[in-house]
């Protein structure tokens, strides 16, 4: 008797396990065709999409706040917005509907749910990095976005792009957007977007902030920086020190409204 009392929670622990096994081994077959599934992943990118509508809906905009596009910049049109990595995501629902809009978006795998995102929101998704291009290092890649970027301008559409570099140093300019403006002639706009209510993801490369509903919510824009069409690598390098001081600023000032306002 006392050997099957052993053997009967024993042998139901065994079963548990195989059942277990079984269960993960079943999530990773159906795992991969899930991730590819385009059903799947526009599915997740319209609850994406309604979160972020939410958020702007339920964040009331401060006092000192600015529009991306238009109303006192509307003169520098069309432009190119800079935005951070981890601060970018509200951009879509808080940029004014009719205005054409083109976003790049980095080509990895985890961007693809953004660029399905921002669709939602009539904006036009051109995939590639520009955060690399120099004399040094081209990506080709980059280098196809950048010329999409600027056939886009030569039309009159403004121009979103992410100024820090993927996995690089978090807040601190590419060359890429700085290269753009040169060859488009048309000026870098430093945006930011910040809400009172929010989580930051600290162990996130750039620092990703999650915004909450039911806050307030701020728009900065910076001072407009031009770029020389004859700049030269010197220049490029002011220029991009200069964008990232500006994007800086922007960002602090955005959460200065929020956090400081009543």
């Amino acid at each position: 008797m006392d050997h099957e009392a052993v053997k009967g929670p024993t042998t139901r622990s065994a079963a548990r396990g195989r059942r277990g096994g079984t269960s993960k081994t079943f999530w990773r077959k159906i795992r991969e065709p899930l991730a590819q599934s385009r059903f799947v992943k526009n599915a997740i990118a319209s609850l994406f999409a309604q979160f972020v509508r939410i958020i702007r809906l339920t964040n009331r905009v401060v006092d000192g706040s600015a529009q991306i596009s238009g109303g006192a910049h509307s003169q520098f049109e069309p432009i190119i917005i800079a935005l951070w990595h981890g601060q970018h995501l509200l951009t879509p629902a808080y940029y004014p509907k009719g205005r054409p809009l083109v976003a790049m978006v980095s080509r990895s795998a985890d961007a693809e749910l953004n660029a399905l995102m921002i669709e939602k929101f009539g904006i036009e998704a051109v995939r590639g990095s520009g955060g690399r291009e120099s004399s040094k290092h081209r990506d080709k890649g980059g280098a196809k976005a950048l010329i999409a970027l600027k056939k886009s301008l030569a039309t009159g559409k403004n121009v979103a792009m992410i100024a820090d570099i993927p996995h690089g140093t978090p807040r601190d300019a590419g060359l890429g957007i700085v290269l753009l403006a040169r060859l488009s002639g048309r000026p870098i706009l430093p945006a930011a977007i910040a809400t009172s209510r929010r989580k930051v993801l600290e162990r996130s490369w750039d620092k990703t902030t999650i915004n909450l509903p039911f806050g307030r919510s701020s728009i900065v824009v910076g001072a407009p920086v031009f770029v020389p069409a004859n700049a030269d690598e010197a220049e490029m390098e002011r220029k991009r020190q200069e964008v990232t001081a500006a994007l800086n600023a922007a960002t602090a000032e955005a959460y200065r409204l929020v956090d400081g306002s009543k």
